[in-house]
Order: C-alpha cells, then structure tokens, then sequence
C-alpha cells in the first residue's frame, strides 16, 4: 500500500524533495564530520559489588551539571553481567526513579537488580573506586572509575571491540544521561566493517559508510529515499575485522526503543538517544553466523514458514473486483509461470475497513468459491490489514473496540488520526485487552473469509494527519474523490509538551520533522499511562506479536504474517518486505543490500516489491528483476494503483525470465525449505553477503550486487540496463553453474566476467556442498511430492574431498519447526572422494514421515570429479548394481568446460559430470552407494 509521505513525493513533490534531502544530506554529512560538541564531563563510578546473580551493579555520579538539552540524572545504576557464555550485558538508568525500557513481556529478558545503596546527605558513600576489569568466557570488560568509561575485549586475541572512554579521541566527548538525550559512543579502527542499524536505505551497499546519517525511528516513509528513517528500527551491528588474515566478527545491540541518530565516522560510533536507557548486548562471534545464532537466540528465532510461502507470489493494489484476481491466477497458469499465493491489497474491503468484504466487488459467495478452487490445487490467498479501525458508530469493529476501551488514548479521548477509511482510532497492542480484541477480530474475519495469512502494513504507524484532530463538521471526510492520503481532518499542531518538542531533535524523515509529524502524537498515551513518545518504534513489533497469537490461535496452523514495520524480534513472528520501492536500476541494486541486512537483524524472511512498487519498471528491468527476486527469501511482485500492469506475464520476455528463475526456485524448494529450519534453529540467513562463508576474503566485505542463499549458493545478477554480461567475484575454490552442471570455474579468488543475456541469471554452487533438488513445478504442492536429486560438488579434478548437505521434510502446517513429533524427518547427507573411489550416503533422523509420503531420491549427480571417465563396481547399500542398458539405473560421465581461460597446469586438470539416474531410494531410509572412477 502506497505511504501518504511517499506517495504525495513521488507524484507532486519528488523532484523539490530530493534535490532539499540531497542539500540537506549534504549539511548532515558536513556536520558528522565536524568535531562535535562535548556535553558535560561524564560521570565517576562512586561504588561497584558483585550481585547474588553474579552480575556487578555500581552507582555513578554525574561530575558536572549542565543544562544543554536538559538537567543531568544526577545518579545512575550500572549493572554488568555475563549473561551467557558469549554475550555480555551492561545496563544503565537512573538509580531513584524507573525508566522506559523495551517492555519485558514484548522482549523477554533478566530484569536487572535494584540498586539498595542512595546517596543522601546522611550517608557516605567511598568514592576509592579503581579501575578494574571483569572477565567472562569470551568476553571481558574493564572500566575507568574517573570520568567512567568501560570497554568490552576479546579474551582469545585481546582485541578491543568497543571503549567509550573519550581518553584521545577528538570524536566525542563523555558519556552523557538525561531525560530525553542521552549519548555514548565508542573507538573504532579505521580497518573495521561494520554493517546492521536500518531500516534504511543504503545507496554504498551494505556496508557502512562513513558519515552517512544513520537515524532509527519507524516512519512511513517511501523505501525511495535514501540515508532515511524508514519502516522498522534496529539499533544492533555487526562489526567484521581482518587482523593479519584472522578474521573475527561481533555484535553490539544498543535494546532501546526510543528515537535515535547514530553517527559512525570510520573510527568512531556516537549514539544520541531521546529516551530510555542504555541497554548494551555485546555478542561475541567470532564468526558471522555465530554473532546471529547468538543475536536470535537472545531476541527470539525467526518464525517457521510454512512450504507455500516459499514459493512466488503476486499482489496489486488496483485488483478492483474479484474477475481480475481470477483472470490473474489462470494467466499465469497459461504463461506456465509459477504462483502459489494470490494477494489483495484493500481492494477486497468495504469502504477500505478492515476485516470486511466490498459486497459488490468482492461478493462473499463468489469469493469463497475461487477460494475453494485454489486451495483445491494448494494455492494460497492473503488480504492486508491496517492497524486503523475507522470511526463509524455502524462498524462492528469499531464499537467492540470502543466498548473493550483498547485505543490510544489523547487527553483522555481515543486518538483521532486519518488512514484509507478516513478518521480512525489506533488499537495500543501494549494493553492484553487489545490482543484478545484484535484475536477475536482475527476469528471473525476468518469465519468469513478463510485467508491463509494475514499483511499488516502501515503499522509505523502511519497517519495522513498530524496533531490533534477533529472531525468537521458538515464536510464528507474524505470527499470520495480525490487522493485518499490528503488530510481532510480539522487539525491542530501539538508543540505544548517536551514529548512533542523534545529539546534534542533526531534525523526524523532525513529532515528533522516533528517526531509527531504524519503518526501517533507522541503525547499520546498507551497502557499503563506508557508515552508514545516511548514505545512508537514498537507498535508494528506489537502488531505482530498479537496477530500472531490471533492466526495460531485459529486452526493451530503455523502462521504467515508479513509486517512492513518491524523491530528488534519481529523474526520471530513476522516476514517483512522493504517497502515502496520503484520500478528503478538503482532500486533494484538498493533493494540487495537491504534484503542481507535483514538477515543480519534475524527477519530471514525478506524480499523487496519485484519490478518495484511505484510505476513504472521497463520490459527489460523487469526482466532483471524477475531474476534476482526469484532468489530473494520472499519473492513477491507487487505494484500500486496507478502502475501499469506489471504481472510477470505482461511482457513474453519477462515471461520467459520468470519461467527460467522461478523454474530453478521451485526445483531448489527443499534447499530453500531447509534454509527455513537453519533459521528456525540458529538464526542463520537465508540470503547472506558472501562474507558469512568467506570471512577472510577482505574482497567480499563491501560487496552487495552478489549474494548466497545459504551457505554455497551464490547468485550474480545483472543490475545495469543494457548488459548483457556480469562481472562476478569468485572466492577462492571450485564453483558449478546450477543452470549447466558441465560448466565450472575455478578461482583464486577473482572477479570473471559472466555472459547474461536477457533470460540468464547465473547461479554457482560452491564446492564441498550437497544439494537437495526437486523436479520443480507450477506450484509447490505439486513440486513437493517430485522425485529428488542430489548434487554434490568436489573442488574440481581433486583426488580426495568431502562434501556435506542437509535435508528437513516436515507437515509445514503444523505450528512448530521441530524433530521428535513424528511429522517431521531430517537427513545429513554426506560424499567422500578419496582416489579411485566415491562414496554418497546418508544418516536419517526420524525417518517415518519422510518414508510416509513416499519421497525417494532418482539421481545423483556428482561434479569436479577427476579421471579417465571410466566408471565402474557401483553398489548400493552393500549390493553390487548392474547399469547396463537393461538396468533402470544409469551411470554416465560428461567432461566439464573452464570458464576461464586457465594458466596454471594444476587449474587445467580434467573434470566430470558423473550422474547415477534411475534410482528409486527412499529419503527416508539410510542409504549408501559408491562406485569407482578410471584414473589416468
């Protein structure tokens, strides 16, 4: 759905906007780069004890007073704990009143002990305090007492990995703690990458870049606008070094909800906060998807997906009737495209209300038999929903909120804002009420329409209006026929508390706008008296929380929600989506790194509006995009209202890309699928930056027009029009084309230049690896139940090598991910090469559910293998196997072409394609085969 902000800079304001950004940009770089000013002088830490936890809680005193942005909190708890083998906490907030925090009951986690120690006129408190350090498995912290300053090292290499003391940094200057600004920054060395803090859109790539702006607050704001503010809020990063070819990565998580800027200079990262407290989780590492496994496991693992959302889907805003969605679904039949979910935008609902059907358009009868049509075939329909609920004293919805009181409140009064419907109210997903509310809104509306999943959008959350608001008086609001997002509400400024105007103002928007400006007054008030001002950047994350609750709750089938806005967490509950792009070659560039970033934050399920969101994508661009958001986690096409068509079927070239891309996707489904259960279990991305498997290639660590999904399969896309070739880096190693087995590349680690004619996008699999594919389909029902192949990859013409993949088959309608149900199998394949000989086999967890649906495995397809060619004494299972010409089973050999012209005598060794086709072995069963290959 289109942003108000966005949309109205798009169609009117664009180009006067982004030429103000672009001058504004410029004065916010040029000011980063400047030495900053110095607030105050710190803090002394006055006292330090080990707590029955065994954790450390200290007092800290403010050492001058100042008014710049507010008085001092005159004392502070510091509390420091080793939480986990490989994560350290340090907290600190005022030592006599409480503080906002990230609720604990959206967030579980330790609450930190109360200080008993005060400070009064009666009671001395030694200020003999030295310095110290405290050491933890991975991780140890040492501090200075006098101005206090801590800092967090790595026990095994002794590097530093964050020191807030300003001791000889020009950079910034002490710790600062107010009510509403609060700052702290740390060293950093020039050699460091850094990546994370979004949501934003990075035009460097997702690395980085010194003084860009980096502001944290959840805005409807377009995707379009770069160094912005956007829909969700991370304040976490990733910190990768290369110390003499050692390389090392951690995490920092600043868990704090309020709005912030960060400022990151290259050697330095400054935080300056409007609220909350400093709530600092350090991750150790020391590899990338260590630092995630150990982020998700403390933030929550992302959500299970079910086998269908892995599959393509299609969306518009502008599907004005039920027809047109029909029409929709059988053209992509005819185009031999595949589709697995069918999506509306608010075209289905009653006046754009939420939880009702346009009579009309969408009448509930007719509806409901295309809906038996596909799901007959195993497709999927999914609506949007927005947070909203419209004023109207004969709208159900609406009168059983007000009667449960579960809306955010202004003066007492629910908070009037604007959205589609027109004045709406805005349910506080932080009162329980609220939830069992918005569950049973949920249940009603699947009475009446059986939805397979639920987007929630415009949860920043968005409002057409600023300010207080009133709804006029002998006007129709809105008028019915002009823009929809145009406020129309009588509205009122609201400057009059520091919640609304606070003294320190962040980047908001990339424009210092009002915090309050096109969202929920920041006066307003949630549950339990909680400010707005506090808990905004949570509402999507709440949103998602609740509706979560609410589908689970429904039929016990494992949930698919998809939420544009997102906070630290939301992977565990929801997808998510980068929003409204364009239909652009920079858009399409842009859209990588913020897909890898999201990985990074533990949303796995991630992809952006394929051929963009906003009008309109060219024939060709479309082409291309078909081929890189065929490979996104969550691969959509998604247009708005005033877009030409752009459904992959539109044009006979994207057609045939897309027949090609999502061909390779639906036949990569149980790798893909797989992917899913790593991230369930450990966190791992489904698409990562090359870096996560090549941590010590330094040639990879900026890199964002390449990507893996998983660990081994790399995909090079081409992102400029009129190429009909691709320059790609290769890491070190053995690299097979998916697309032509016979083709390889081996690198020493270089960039080659890939042909890529319109309808090719090139896809290499890494050596070493194991790869579970299936026949593919025109949708993943049918796809699923298609024999298997494996692919397995040795460096090429080597002697010996090994190669390892895994496989998870479960019932993906039930709500856990998980082994020891009895609906679920998992397999660890493995291959040997060691001389003459091969060796496949397998080691089966829980087999009965994979032997239950009848899977079996019809070939094996080996590559890089050395030899004559000659293949010989294949067995399975122990058992001699003839593959004569009256045998079904077949082994055949195919020499491989280099796809580099190669100088060295070792890289030219000769290499096969061995494929062993016509087996019927069961997935469910161990299995063993081998066979010997000729040598020269």
């Amino acid at each position: 759905m289109f942003s108000p902000n966005s949309l109205l800079s798009f169609r009117l304001l664009l180009p006067l906007l982004l030429l103000f950004v672009s001058c504004f940009h410029g004065v916010f770089s040029a000011k980063s780069s400047t030495p900053p000013i110095k607030i105050g002088k710190g803090y002394r830490l006055i006292s330090f004890e080990e707590t029955p936890d065994g954790g450390f809680l200290g007092l800290l005193q403010v050492k001058a007073k100042n008014k710049i942005y507010g008085p001092d909190i005159p004392l502070l708890q510091l509390y420091v704990k080793h939480e986990t083998q490989d994560r350290l906490r340090v907290h600190i907030t005022d030592a006599e009143k409480k503080r906002w925090e990230v609720p604990y009951n959206l967030l579980p986690r330790e609450q930190p002990p109360v200080s008993k120690q005060t400070i009064g006129r009666s009671r001395k408190v030694s200020l003999a305090v030295t310095d110290d350090e405290l050491s933890g498995p991975e991780l140890m912290l040492s501090y200075t007492a006098d101005p206090f300053s801590f800092a967090v090292k790595r026990k095994s290499n002794g590097q530093t990995l964050f020191n807030s003391s300003s001791a000889g940094s020009g950079s910034f200057g002490e710790m600062v703690f107010k009510d509403q600004y609060l700052e702290i920054s740390t060293q950093l060395p020039k050699d460091a990458s850094l990546y994370g803090l979004g949501e934003n859109t990075q035009p460097h790539g997702i690395k980085l870049y010194p003084n860009d702006p980096y502001t944290l607050y959840t805005t409807d704001v377009s995707a379009i606008n770069l160094n912005t503010d956007l829909y969700g809020s991370h304040p976490v990063y990733m910190d990768l070094r290369n110390v003499n070819g050692e390389p090392s990565a951690h995490a920092v998580l600043l868990l704090n909800s309020n709005g912030m800027d960060v400022f990151y200079t290259g050697n330095s990262l400054t935080y300056k906060v409007i609220g909350g407290v400093f709530d600092f989780y350090f991750f150790s590492g020391p590899t990338p998807l260590g630092v995630v496994d150990q982020y998700t496991s403390f933030i929550g693992r992302p959500a299970p997906m079910p086998y269908w959302a892995l599959g393509f889907h299609q969306c518009r805003w502008g599907y004005h009737n039920l027809s047109v969605v029909e029409d929709v679904v059988d053209n992509y039949q005819k185009a031999k495209i595949p589709l697995d979910v069918i999506w509306n935008d608010d075209d289905h609902m009653d006046g754009h209300k939420d939880f009702t059907l346009n009579p009309t358009n969408y009448p509930r009868p007719k509806l409901l038999a295309f809906l038996d049509k596909i799901h007959s075939i195993g497709m999927k329909y999914i609506v949007i929903i927005d947070p909203g609920i419209g004023v109207n004293s004969s709208y159900g919805v609406y009168q059983r909120g007000l009667a449960n009181d579960i809306f955010i409140k202004y003066e007492g009064e629910p908070y009037l804002a604007q959205v589609w419907p027109g004045a709406v109210n805005f349910p506080d997903f932080l009162n329980p009420k609220t939830v069992e509310w918005w569950g049973d809104e949920i249940r009603r509306f699947h009475e009446l329409v059986p939805v397979d999943g639920l987007w929630i959008d415009m949860n920043e959350a968005s409002n057409f209006c600023s300010g207080k608001c009133t709804i006029p008086k002998g006007k129709q609001c809105p008028s019915g026929t002009g823009p929809g997002w145009i406020c129309c509400l009588d509205c009122k400024n609201i400057t009059k508390t520091r919640w609304d105007d606070p003294p320190y103002k962040i980047n908001a928007s990339g424009l210092q706008v009002p915090i309050g400006f096109k969202t929920i007054a920041t006066s307003a008030v949630h549950y339990n008296g909680v400010l707005e001002y506090d808990a905004h950047s949570l509402y999507g994350f709440s949103q998602s929380i609740a509706t979560h609750k609410a589908l689970q709750g429904l039929e016990g089938k494992r949930p698919f929600i998809l939420s544009r806005s997102t906070y630290v967490g939301s992977g565990k509950y929801a997808a998510h989506w980068t929003g409204d792009n364009k239909g652009t070659w920079e858009d399409l560039k842009y859209s990588i790194a913020t897909v890898l970033n999201f990985g990074i934050f533990g949303v796995p399920m991630v992809g952006a509006d394929i051929c963009g969101f906003y009008p309109a994508p060219t024939e060709e661009l479309c082409n291309r995009w078909i081929e890189v958001g065929a490979f996104y986690p969550f691969s959509r096409d998604h247009a708005n209202y005033y877009s030409p068509r752009q459904e992959l079927y539109q044009w006979a070239t994207v057609a045939k890309s897309a027949q090609n891309a999502l061909g390779m996707r639906y036949k990569l489904l149980p790798y893909l699928y797989t992917l899913n259960f790593e991230a369930h279990m450990s966190g791992a991305p489904i698409a990562r930056p090359l870096f996560f498997s090549f941590p010590a290639y330094k040639e990879c660590y900026g890199l964002s027009t390449q990507f893996l999904i998983g660990s081994s399969l790399m995909v090079s896309p081409v992102l400029e029009q009129g190429k009909t070739e691709v320059k790609a880096l290769f890491p070190p190693g053995s690299w097979y084309s998916v697309f032509d087995m016979t083709q390889k590349i081996v690198s020493k680690g270089q960039y080659v230049t890939l042909d890529a004619p319109l309808h090719v996008v090139n896809v290499h699999l890494y050596q070493n690896t194991i790869l579970p594919m299936q026949r593919g389909g025109m949708i993943s029902k049918e796809a699923r139940m298609t024999p298997f192949t494996l692919i397995v990859t040795f460096p090429a013409g080597a002697k010996e090598g090994q190669a390892k993949g895994t496989l998870y088959l479960d019932n993906d309608e039930l709500p856990e991910m998980k082994l020891g149900n009895g609906y679920s199998t998992f397999v660890t394949l493995y291959a040997n090469l060691n001389q003459s000989s091969v060796k496949v086999w397998s080691d089966v967890q829980e087999g009965k559910f994979a032997l239950e649906k009848g899977w079996i495995i019809e070939k094996v397809t080996v590559l890089g293998l050395g030899g004559s060619g000659d293949t010989s004494s294949l067995e399975i299972n122990g058992s001699p196997v003839s593959s004569d010409a009256a045998s079904d089973i077949q082994l055949s050999s195919t020499e491989q072409k280099h796809l580099l012209d190669v100088e060295d005598e070792e890289d030219k060794q000769k290499s096969l394609m061995v494929e062993v086709s016509g087996l019927k072995i069961p997935v469910g069963k161990n299995f063993a085969m081998s066979w010997k290959i000729g040598v020269f």
